[in-house]
């Protein structure tokens, strides 16, 4: 089988093939080459491939899902396989030749130790331009290249159960969030507050007679303000729940297996917006201080609300699970006892007489990186997971888990940048071993060792990031230089300057 899949895989590169056709989303139109347009990309290093023949062996479905790495790697056959290698566990950098990512951005991923069969991060990153979809007076847009705009986009997708829904993610995550812009390019370009309405198309469904309408003023005496910038927050979040929807409609026929945690970076009109949903992390290290752009979440962050629908929808836990949260599990032996709780309402701890009810098993429990949601899932906001229920049962996990980013945003324009400023994006893999103040001082010393107009130097920076958290092989595995446990996850790394040449503008 490993030799087919080879075969397969160096017959598809020598020929100047493509990665095999996808079925197209029924939301997402093609895309489009617009200006201004992304620098020129080779082929995803492809996925292997079966031979031809009857029904495909769910071994081999598994393979074409998540036998894939980011297009801008430009891997060939060897390289995919050096990539693939548990063992070795080689750096994967874009080559340095030809051009770069947008504004020099640096990255470096690498497989995990034996954890999953293959790597299940994904990354992305594209420049994408926006056409306007209508004018706010209503009339439709005339083409014009001048009125469009262009946004930058990186996407770390840390893949769980399977790589598909990570894959998928990659591709289509932005083209939804590019859909979403469209209603919006007139408006973010106009110094005015945002129309409280979209006109609709005279004769078109949804449009309605104005008179027949309840004035605002007969029911609000104000307007609330709306800024543009919570516009874009809402076109990300809407693109966020739109890729989970469609993941659960195509999850069957396109073997989109497990789930991911999303974090990516928009950056539009002089802001950059990072939206976080899973438990990677991205902060800016600037001038020395380090400023977090997103939140983990986790069973632990996340306890509350967890807790919460919990207690107002008791037929989710199915009679196997309580709400209530015990510092641990209860036995049956307590019962009558008073003990330790804390429910959704608490931070702090109290004291309850403990019930039959209370002996079923917590809702969340563990801590730390051991802390999971019904005692299977260890992250609790992500795309995908449509499939996944309880060890055991058949009781579905993902109506507690949340496909919403939270979004923070960062101006640009308010600060003046230096070349040794960036914002760092990685997958857990790398924060499990590494804390924010370690990688602010590999940023100084690494980027210190270079020329600030050197575009290698995020790429530099990004390659020490992942191999600090990596270690090297010893006896014992994976090492540390202080003889702890390397990361033996998958580690991806987008490393973005803020300020220096050629950033942005």
């Amino acid at each position: 089988m490993l030799n087919r899949v080879r075969s397969a895989v160096a017959h598809l590169v020598s020929s100047g093939g493509a990665p095999p056709s996808r079925p197209k989303s029924p939301d997402l139109p093609n895309a489009t080459s617009a200006p201004p347009a992304a620098p020129p990309q080779a082929p995803r290093s492809p996925p292997a491939r079966a031979g031809s023949g009857g029904a495909t062996p769910a071994r081999t479905v598994e393979a074409r899902a998540s036998f894939s790495r980011p297009t801008f790697l430009q891997l060939s056959p060897g390289g995919l396989r050096r990539a693939d290698d548990h063992a070795g566990r080689a750096v994967q950098s874009p080559p340095d030749t030809g051009r770069r990512l947008p504004w020099s951005t640096g990255y470096a991923e690498v497989i995990n130790a034996g954890k999953s069969r293959h790597n299940e991060d994904q990354a992305c990153c594209e420049v994408v331009y926006v056409e306007g979809r209508r004018s706010v007076s209503g009339a439709p847009r005339e083409p014009s290249r001048g009125q469009g705009l262009c946004f930058y986009y990186w996407g770390l997708f840390d893949g769980h159960a399977g790589g598909g829904a990570a894959e998928m993610a990659s591709r289509l995550l932005h083209r939804h969030i590019r859909e979403q812009l469209k209603d919006l390019v007139e408006i973010l370009q106009d110094p005015l507050p945002p129309p409280l309405c979209l006109p609709s198309t005279p004769g078109a469904p949804g449009s309605s007679d104005s008179s027949q309408l309840v004035g605002p003023q007969s029911c609000w005496s104000s307007q609330k303000e709306v800024t543009h910038e919570s516009l874009v927050v809402g076109a990300i979040e809407n693109a966020f729940q739109l890729m989970d929807e469609q993941m659960a409609r195509e999850r069957r026929g396109h073997q989109v297996e497990g789930g991911c945690c999303a974090l990516v970076v928009v950056y539009l009109l002089g802001k950059v917006y990072v939206a976080n949903a899973g438990d990677s992390r991205a902060i800016i290290v600037r001038n020395g201080e380090i400023i977090p752009m997103s939140q983990e979440f986790t069973p632990e962050t996340e306890r509350q609300r967890l807790q919460l629908l919990g207690f107002l929808k008791p037929e989710l836990l199915g009679g196997e699970f309580t709400h209530l949260e015990f510092p641990r599990r209860v036995q049956p032996k307590e019962l009558g006892q008073r003990m330790l709780y804390r429910d959704q309402n608490m931070t702090g701890w109290a004291y309850k007489k403990i019930e039959l009810e209370d002996l079923r098993f917590p809702l969340v429990c563990g801590e730390g990186k051991k802390a999971r949601v019904m005692a299977t899932i260890g992250v609790t906001r992500g795309l995908g997971d449509h499939n996944l229920r309880v060890c055991s049962s058949t009781l579905p996990i993902k109506p507690f888990l949340s496909c919403f980013p939270e979004v923070r945003v960062y101006d640009l324009t308010q600060y003046e940048h230096c070349p040794d400023d960036v914002l760092v994006l990685g997958t857990d893999g790398l924060w499990d071993v590494t804390s924010d103040c370690e990688v602010a001082a590999t940023v100084d010393r690494v980027l210190s060792a270079y020329e600030p107009n050197d575009p290698s130097r995020y790429t530099a920076l990004a390659q020490a990031l992942v191999l600090g958290a990596r270690g090297t092989p010893r006896d014992r595995g994976w090492r540390l230089p202080n003889n702890k446990l390397g990361s033996g996850d998958d580690i991806s790394v987008f490393v973005i300057p803020l300020g220096g040449p050629g950033s942005y503008s």
